[in-house]
């Protein structure tokens, strides 16, 4: 009887194998257990204010009044924003998007809401 193993959650190596309770990577010697696999995996959503689930692509609006760092602009609340692309947080900002009338600018997730 052969289980199938998790991929390297690393390096994404495919070469994994348990050892007690641990799952080990012989490529990166990445260690984890199965279930801290699956929190990790919960951390990495990312959600809007109402705690929706945002994906890459997704059409969001903007919650209240934003000020621009090192500008007078301000981004209105209601300015809605398409097809936003996910990224690693940076200073708290994990969306990277174009605003219209502005250009190119990353947001926190806390300020935007998911259109369905």
């Amino acid at each position: 009887m052969t289980t199938s193993l998790p991929n390297c959650p690393s390096c994404n190596s495919e070469y994994t194998y348990e050892d007690g309770p641990l799952l080990i990577c012989p490529m990166c010697a990445h260690e984890w257990t199965p279930e801290s696999a699956e929190e990790e995996a919960l951390v990495a959503l990312v959600n809007d204010a109402n705690g929706n689930v945002l994906n890459d692509g997704d059409i969001v609006t903007v919650i209240k009044d934003l000020k621009i760092k090192g500008s007078s602009n301000v981004i209105k609340q209601g300015t809605k924003v398409k097809g936003i692309r996910l990224v690693d947080p940076e200073d708290g900002h994990d969306i990277d998007c174009k605003i219209p009338g502005i250009g190119q600018m990353n947001l926190k997730s806390e300020f935007v809401k998911k259109i369905d």
